[in-house]
């Protein structure tokens, strides 16, 4: 009986895992999800956010003065043509 009540609060979706002679029980509850949740590998690292954002920013720096006129240019057009609405 406490066999079955251990499968059934399994996780695991492949019936043939259970039929196997020895098989280790998923964590249940938080401390459970927490781990599944931090083993995953599928997000995205913090390593690529940073990469990608340190090209961002030397991206702005480059191009800095062109989009500077860019945003101004944007911005004087829109207060032209909200004044003659």
């Amino acid at each position: 009986m406490k066999k079955k009540i251990i499968i059934n609060t399994l996780r695991h979706e492949d019936p043939e895992y259970f039929k196997q002679e020895s098989f280790e029980p998923e964590p249940s509850g938080i401390a459970g999800e927490a781990e599944y949740f931090l083993s995953e590998e599928d997000g995205v690292g913090v390593v690529e956010i940073i990469l990608i954002l340190v090209v961002l920013i030397s991206l702005v720096i480059i191009f800095k003065k062109q989009l500077t006129s860019l945003v101004t240019s944007i911005l004087s057009k829109i207060t032209s043509q909200s004044e003659s609405i």
